[in-house]
């Protein structure tokens, strides 16, 4: 794109976005919050992919991740267990009240969550304990309703323990992925072009990522490359290696000379320029 981006009139932006899994807010998300999308008329990724195939207009849900914790007060628990107040208890009233909550919620609702901390001691009434939660939801709006249901469950821990419980993370969602129609079927033809073959996303999805907060304010897609390594998926180890094989160095290159190839679709539409650039 370097060698043409001149030609068309364009200017090209490649833009690391790290942390998109890691803390309570994706990297996009404070990126965009802090000015690194301005001036961007488009934004596109290829995101790996366990198929034999690549698809095109994913759904993703929107997604809130944060950390829970309580903080009690630690007695012996064979002589002095009615000194204390048992932080563990309340993640366990917490963890039964979302388990029961699950069977009111919609099926394309999704609750997650691992304990970072359980306590300290077997025969320690535990002072504090902790936990991660991912919530998910097809919109944010849906979010935010999940979000305090949820957090009615926590809030019964504390309430039936007496220990204090606070929630910190969550207030920067990821939004759901809004692809972009007429940049999702150019890069359907050219992904073709290249000898991919190329699938429309099924209409359900559990997955979510920063991207969805890129895509409500820049017209933006998401194309996944299949690296074919079925029955590995994504976030296993056997997946991971799946990613440093020939097809998938092949599937990256590919992914990347489709959107190079998109791009220049785009600059040489003049009703999607006018458009795009009146934004």
């Amino acid at each position: 794109m370097a060698q043409v981006a001149d030609d068309l009139g364009l200017t090209i932006e490649v833009i690391g976005t790290p942390a998109e899994e890691v803390g309570n807010a994706g990297g996009k998300i404070l990126l965009l919050e802090r000015g690194a999308f301005e001036g961007i008329h488009a934004a596109m990724l290829v995101h790996p992919y366990p198929m034999p195939f690549d698809d095109i207009g994913e759904v993703t849900l929107a997604t809130a991740r944060f950390d829970v914790h309580y903080t009690g007060k630690a007695s012996h628990a064979g002589a002095a267990p009615e000194q204390g107040i048992n932080a563990a208890d309340a993640i366990t009233v917490a963890q039964v009240a979302i388990g029961l909550l699950r069977q009111q919620l919609p099926s394309t609702f999704r609750i997650s969550g691992i304990v970072t901390d359980g306590g300290e001691a077997a025969n320690i009434i535990a002072s504090h304990t902790s936990a991660r939660y991912n919530l998910r939801a097809p919109t944010l709006e849906e979010l935010l309703d999940l979000r305090a249901r949820v957090t009615r469950c926590f809030e019964a821990g504390a309430l039936a323990t007496g220990a204090h419980m606070e929630i910190i993370g969550g207030d920067k969602p990821y939004a759901q992925m809004v692809h972009n129609a007429a940049m999702s079927e150019l890069y359907r033809r050219n992904a073709e072009a290249l000898g991919r073959v190329v699938q429309e996303a099924p209409s359900s999805g559990g997955g979510g990522t920063d991207m969805g907060n890129i895509s409500q304010v820049i017209p933006s897609i998401q194309p996944h490359i299949g690296i074919n390594c079925l029955p590995a998926v994504n976030h296993q180890p056997e997946f991971a290696a799946a990613c440093v094989t020939p097809e998938a160095d092949q599937a990256v290159l590919d992914g990347a000379l489709a959107m190079a190839w998109t791009t220049i679709d785009l600059a040489l539409s003049q009703t999607l320029r006018e458009q795009w650039m009146q934004k």
